[in-house]
């Protein structure tokens, strides 16, 4: 299936090169000059190799088609994450590091979208948005506007992203599991 170059997200696999590859990390960029285009990261499935490429906005790539099934996070066992097929309830182990950074919105009962191929795991899709609590915030400055700057804030799973200066600590907001980035305030 041919998608195009600024379609490309974390978790999907691409056959380029005559070969396949996991999508780990997607920058979308706009140059001052010049059209738009994504810089991707990907981890080949066969091996261990790690490529960079730049696609274009108006590139197409190949995006394989794989058998997806929902499970559901149980919890983490060292470096091993293990997960519950929902149907037949048979439990799956993938290490820590083939969901990268994204692994942090793990929660407890998520339910995710394993994609597999030939029986093989290959990539796992989150949600798009989770809801955590923000437990470090910085106090606002005076004469800060929400506007215009943004403060740090730790969250309840220990990552770190930027917040409108009137979050606090102790507030639930939705996190964009993409990017890492603040979407809005947690609805009560």
């Amino acid at each position: 299936m041919k998608i195009q170059g600024n379609e490309v997200k974390p978790g999907n696999v691409l056959l380029h090169k005559d070969q396949l590859w996991v999508v780990t990390k997607v920058d979308h960029v706009k140059p001052g000059k010049g059209g738009a285009f994504a810089q991707v990261e990907m981890k080949a499935i066969v091996g261990n190799t790690k490529l960079n490429e730049r696609f274009r906005a108006t590139e197409n790539v190949e995006k394989v088609r794989l058998e997806q099934k929902d499970y559901q996070y149980l919890y983490e066992q060292g470096d091993m994450l293990v997960f519950m097929d929902m149907e037949t309830y048979d439990q799956i182990e993938l290490p820590r590091d083939f969901i990268g950074d994204r692994a942090a919105f793990l929660q407890d009962g998520m339910v995710v979208t394993v994609e597999s191929h030939e029986d093989k795991p290959l990539g796992v899709s989150l949600p798009q948005f989770v809801t955590l609590e923000v437990v470090e915030a910085d106090p606002v400055v005076k004469g800060q506007t929400a506007a215009s700057s943004y403060k740090p804030a730790v969250l309840e799973n220990g990552l770190r992203v930027m917040v409108p200066p009137f979050i606090t600590a102790g507030e639930k907001i939705v996190v964009s599991t993409e990017d890492c980035t603040y979407s809005k305030r947690a609805e009560s």
